[in-house]
């Protein structure tokens, strides 16, 4: 009932936003025709007067508009309201195969929604906003001795943390495990559990907000998962795919500047497929927007306003922000601002990273410049150009004849971080 109320509810917000847009779009428009005429009296103000009764009728029409949008909002958010009072269900039984699977698309909708525009839902206090929970078995994990006692009947003194990527979710973990493993229930946690003891926890969190804010969340929320964890903690790995990579080093790096007791057992930190120095993709749709934004019609600047409302989390991933002083203060949309800091690696900690190209042979001038078709080679290795500005893994390694998605669940992956994590 949740998410569907939060769908519902999310079409007024794009009816409101797209309102917006095309009333800014249209006044600019009509402003700039006025300008054309500025220079010649008395056709200047003849166009002046023409473009002020012109966006007074438009602001009229955009006011009903919105009106109509506001009374549709309050009517839905009644109805809404009426049915969870009555208890209507309108999906299967929880529980059934129909419902969970349901329940799991729901899941893939408002990961991607959180994704690409998750810093506004948070912003509304909309329902689709995700908030950072810990998860076991694709339910929510409170970090409280009794629920962690339940989850955990043969709790270990090793405890492996996984964070996901944009857009995605814990379940990405176990995307084609049956494929790939014979067993829809494997994934890199259980083999790690079997393999070297460690209790595997999941992560969910919104994508869309800043990588440094969701960082210093993780970084408070395992303090509160050790301190209610049923046995005492002896080793922490982060283990990060793609955005995660980034959060979990971020996460690391405020717990060490706030002290939390937790730094002091973490041993591992694995980046898989993490665009430590940039995503491409993200470079280049900052690239467009800014070259959209300098033509003055209304066919360029839509889409240059609509590329620009993609999230704080998306637009960090342009140079892997971890912190927030590489972003605070900062024109978010500024083409080729380059503000990333060398932040030092947490001291005692082992970091790794694991990259991927899409051709075979890692060498290639394919594999080489497309890497994994998301991230590129020297971005997920930390290999800057500038010797200052590189980030020392301890070790890692390339794998080859994937592409970046296939990595989060790829046996070949897991035998390299197993490997890594055993060290």
């Amino acid at each position: 009932m949740r998410h569907a109320r939060g769908f519902v509810e999310l079409i007024p917000d794009v009816v409101e936003e797209t309102t917006h847009l095309v009333e800014r779009t249209h006044d600019a428009s009509v402003e700039r025709w006025a300008r054309l005429f500025a220079w010649n009296e008395p056709a200047g103000s003849s166009a002046r007067l023409i473009a002020g009764i012109q966006t007074t009728v438009s602001g009229s029409v955009f006011k009903s508009i919105r009106a109509v949008n506001g009374f549709t909002r309050f009517a839905v958010s009644s109805l809404a309201d009426v049915a969870v009072a009555e208890d209507i269900q309108l999906a299967k039984p929880v529980g059934s195969s129909a419902a969970g699977t349901a329940g799991r698309y729901a899941d893939y909708l408002q990961a991607s929604l959180n994704g690409f525009w998750g810093d506004s839902l948070s912003r509304r206090k909309s329902r689709l906003a995700l908030g950072m929970t810990l998860r076991h078995h694709g339910r929510h994990l409170p970090a409280t001795p009794q629920a962690l006692a339940a989850a955990f009947p043969r709790p270990t003194n090793k405890v492996c943390v996984f964070v996901h990527g944009l857009a995605t979710t814990e379940w990405l973990w176990s995307r084609s495990s049956e494929e790939l493993n014979g067993d829809p229930g494997v994934t890199f946690g259980t083999r790690l559990r079997d393999d070297l003891g460690f209790t595997p926890i999941y992560l969910r969190y919104n994508t869309g907000r800043h990588i440094s804010e969701n960082g210093r969340a993780l970084a408070t929320l395992l303090a509160e998962l050790l301190e209610a964890y049923p046995v005492p903690v002896e080793e922490i790995a982060l283990v990060g795919h793609s955005m995660g990579g980034l959060v979990a080093r971020s996460a690391a790096h405020y717990a060490r500047e706030t002290r939390e007791p937790w730094v002091a057992h973490l041993r591992h930190v694995a980046c898989i497929s993490s665009p430590h120095l940039g995503a491409p993709l993200e470079k280049a749709a900052n690239l467009l927007a800014g070259v959209l934004r300098t033509v003055k019609v209304a066919g360029a600047q839509v889409p240059a306003e609509l590329l620009d409302s993609r999230s704080a989390g998306v637009k960090d991933l342009r140079y892997g922000y971890t912190v927030d002083e590489e972003w605070a203060g900062k024109d978010p949309d500024e083409v080729f601002a380059d503000a990333r800091r060398n932040v030092p690696l947490v001291d005692g900690v082992r970091y790794y990273f694991l990259a991927a190209t899409i051709s075979r042979d890692p060498d290639h001038p394919i594999g080489r410049w497309l890497g994994d078709l998301l991230v590129r080679l020297p971005s997920a290795s930390g290999e800057a150009h500038e010797p200052a500005r590189r980030i020392r893994f301890s070790n890692g390694a390339v794998l080859s004849g994937m592409n970046h998605v296939r990595t989060a669940y790829h046996p070949e992956v897991y035998e390299a971080l197993r490997d890594l994590l055993a060290a």
